[in-house]
């Protein structure tokens, strides 16, 4: 199996210049540990993760260093630790250097990267643009859905690419859904919104398998931050 039979197509961005809070919030709703920063042009510049937020003046858990500790460190490195507890956007918070995969990656290759890198999802990128991303959900998801090394069957792939394309399509289609095709049978996994959107999407997919069996496994999520 594919980097492209698992990924999340539609993946959750955030621009650099959007708010810190707001990137906090992406997180939060959509119930995810990271989340990439896209450019203007398309193009990855970055990702914010839960460890990029956690030493923040906000929560007031800046680091509290002896002053010896202190002498060691240069001024760059101070003035880069203040930008990142104390910036306003994402672009001032986001890790620049991030681990990528082409959609032809094993999901092996993916496994080993995130290992190695220690990372818990990792956008696949093809001709300098962000397709999709794979997280360990979406590899845990693979073993429920019965997913096996056995090459994914082209009828398969087929039908995903329809539902995808389908949900691509709609207004409610845009959420954090991820589709997983074996030998015709469908499962819907991810988050969405609201159950209005939740029951959209299984009727779009119903629509397109054709009698085939979809298992609904998404997700309502409501949490926001207000304030």
């Amino acid at each position: 199996m594919k980097a492209r039979d698992v990924m999340t197509c539609h993946a959750i961005s955030v621009s650099p210049d959007l708010p810190v809070k707001a990137v906090a919030n992406t997180l939060v709703k959509n119930g995810i540990s990271a989340v990439p920063v896209i450019g203007r042009d398309g193009t990855l510049r970055g990702i914010v993760s839960e460890g990029d937020l956690i030493r923040r003046v906000e929560t007031n858990t800046l680091h509290r260093r002896s002053w010896w500790l202190e002498m060691m460190m240069s001024g760059r490195s101070f003035a880069e630790e203040f930008v990142k507890t104390h910036g306003l956007k994402a672009m001032d918070v986001m890790t620049p250097d991030v681990v990528t995969a082409v959609p032809e990656a094993s999901l092996r290759e993916i496994a080993d990267k995130m290992e190695r890198h220690g990372v818990k999802r990792i956008p696949i990128v093809e001709h300098g643009q962000v397709v999709g991303v794979v997280s360990r959900a979406n590899l845990v998801q693979a073993i429920a859905s019965g997913i096996s090394d056995v090459p994914a069957q082209d009828a398969d792939e087929t039908l995903r690419q329809s539902i995808v394309k389908k949900l691509d399509e709609k207004p409610w289609g845009h959420g954090m859904v991820n589709v997983i095709v074996k030998d015709g049978k469908v499962d819907l996994w991810g988050f969405v919104d609201n159950e209005s959107e939740q029951n959209a999407v299984r009727v779009a997919a119903e629509r397109i398998a054709g009698g085939a069996v979809v298992n609904d496994n998404l997700r309502v999520c409501h949490v926001s931050f207000n304030s």
